[in-house]
């Protein structure tokens, strides 16, 4: 049987939150405290819709797990890039001792040697 996901989106904005919070239970197979309609309907449609056609690739949850756990390797801050450079060409100088440099007042630097950017 397959589920037309905008008649059923149509039927869940008639739906009060009781009965949104009744069809979340019985599409998630949990409850949930939340009694914000929009969210409850946002929900239920995405799960509807996953499970029609499928959930995310197993590829795209790992990578959803590595940005929520803040360990993107890929992407950096300018100002975390900017210390890293400046770290860098400062240590690379002969016979100097590396002065780490902290622009963000939020990074936390351990060396009594940081310089405030």
């Amino acid at each position: 049987m397959q589920i037309d996901i905008d008649k059923e989106v149509a039927l869940l904005q008639r739906m009060t939150v009781g009965q949104l919070r009744e069809k979340f239970e019985e599409t998630w197979g949990e409850p949930t405290n939340t009694r914000n309609k929009q969210w409850l309907i946002k929900r239920i449609a995405w799960k509807l819709q996953a499970n029609i056609e499928g959930d995310i690739s197993e590829r795209a949850r790992r990578r959803a797990a590595e940005l929520a756990r803040g360990t993107d390797n890929r992407s950096m801050t300018s100002s975390r890039l900017l210390a890293v450079v400046a770290w860098t060409s400062h240590s690379a100088s002969a016979g100097s001792q590396p002065v780490r440099l902290n622009p963000s007042p939020l990074m936390h630097q351990p060396h009594s040697e940081s310089i405030q950017m």
